[in-house]
């Protein structure tokens, strides 16, 4: 489930500093392991782009923004299920004509129980008084599967998946996981990367993963792999493909997954959006927020 925002190649725009600052947000997600409580395990990524803020100079060469996010969680009846302020500083610069500042990124990791809920982001430039905050809200329903095969909600990387032993928000099942804010692929990317989570698969024997990968006229792209399920735990799905001749603009990628006699049958699939846009460089790994 993810956020649709505009084009995300505007973080790269100078002209972006004369509007309010940005704020993006991405939400995931995945299996609640606790079987009394039954909900969700969000994570909800969050991305500033400090193109977007005022940048104070506080020495000579020497120049910092800053910004305050709200990230709140309502309940339908608009009382707060969650919420935490953050603080980003973005690392100094000894020059503001930089054409790409990375943005700042922090990832939050909360249980909630089933039910309807919106999220909300405020941003807030600490250093602009007029038109210096945002706020950007979307719905999230949380619904606890059933009792047969799912799929979690798949995560665009910006790099490939890496096998990590650390215990942090942007670790999961065993990888070091590198978002992309939006979904967004930009001039230089020759692959997308994704990981998601498969519960309560038959392990009995390999299952099929399909992977379809399309633009939005028509121009697609498809793999297979052999996925063996754990027992009792997810069973993590991570890869990549080759973004090819996909165009320009929105995508989507699906995985389903097969089983049954000669691994034909539908089990269960997810899909997720993106975006490729191969005239503009898209900004480095996010750092991780103060």
């Amino acid at each position: 489930m993810r956020y649709l925002f505009p084009l995300f190649a505007l973080l790269l725009s100078l002209a972006a500093q004369a509007g309010p600052p940005q704020l993006f947000l991405d939400v995931a997600r995945f299996r609640n392991l606790d079987k009394v409580q039954k909900g969700a395990e969000v994570e909800i990524y969050v991305t500033v782009p400090t193109q977007s803020l005022t940048y104070r100079q506080r020495a000579p060469k020497s120049f910092q923004s800053a910004a305050v996010v709200t990230l709140e969680v309502l309940n339908a009846d608009g009382k707060p299920a969650y919420r935490e302020v953050v603080t980003l500083k973005p690392p100094v610069l000894n020059d503001t004509t930089m054409a790409i500042k990375n943005p700042q990124s922090f990832l939050k990791r909360i249980l909630l129980p089933d039910g309807r809920y919106t999220l909300r982001g405020t941003v807030r430039d600490q250093y602009r008084s007029a038109n210096g905050e945002t706020t950007v809200e979307q719905p999230l329903v949380l619904e606890t599967p059933g009792a047969g095969l799912f799929l979690a909600d798949i995560v665009l990387l910006a790099r490939p998946a890496a096998n990590s032993a650390g215990e942090d928000n942007f670790s999961r099942g065993g990888y070091r996981l590198t978002r992309t804010p939006t979904g967004f692929y930009g001039r230089g990317t020759e692959n997308i990367f994704f990981y998601t989570e498969l519960h309560q698969a038959p392990t009995d024997k390999p299952l099929r993963v399909h992977y379809h990968l399309e633009a939005a006229d028509g121009t697609a792209a498809d793999a297979d792999a052999s996925l063996t399920p754990k027992a009792g735990r997810p069973t993590t799905i991570v890869g990549q493909l080759p973004l090819g001749p996909l165009p320009d603009g929105p995508f989507t990628l699906l995985v389903e997954v097969y089983g049954g006699p000669g691994n034909k049958k539908l089990l269960g699939g997810h899909r997720v959006s993106g975006t490729r846009n191969q005239v503009d460089y898209a900004p480095g790994g996010a750092a991780v927020g103060r």
